[in-house]
């Protein structure tokens, strides 16, 4: 069975830091593009957005314009990992995050949805 497990969210003040992790089982992740996305709670159309991606060819990552510079995405294939570290967090970051694979970074059949976990940003 196809599934992700994310992990690593919490509660942090303004400015900290968290580092985000997407266990993959039953795939090899290096064959899949794999990008984390977000729901926030005040989300109106109650979507996930895309937040940062990794391709699985050359390892190309792609931000978010609210994330760049604060973000990074990285992977791990020995490990069948991959990791999400959010610096300078802020409130707006709050959101449930998810990790999800694709063939391309491009590509609109995101799938394997784990359960989520919970970024809480607040003072």
């Amino acid at each position: 069975q196809v599934q992700f497990v994310e992990s690593g969210g919490g509660l942090v003040q303004p400015g900290g830091s968290l580092r985000l992790s997407c266990a993959a089982s039953g795939f090899t992740l290096d064959d899949y593009a794999i990008g984390w996305f977000r729901q926030a709670p005040d989300n109106p159309d109650n979507e996930r957005k895309g937040v940062s991606c990794i391709s699985s060819s050359d390892g190309t990552t792609f931000y978010a314009d609210s994330v760049k510079g604060r973000f990074t995405i990285s992977r791990d294939n020995a490990k069948n990992t991959v990791y999400l570290q959010m610096n300078s967090l802020k409130p707006e970051d709050t959101a449930v995050y998810y990790c999800a694979a694709d063939k391309s970074c491009a590509g609109r059949d995101f799938h394997s949805w784990g359960q989520g976990t919970q970024v809480t940003v607040s003072p």
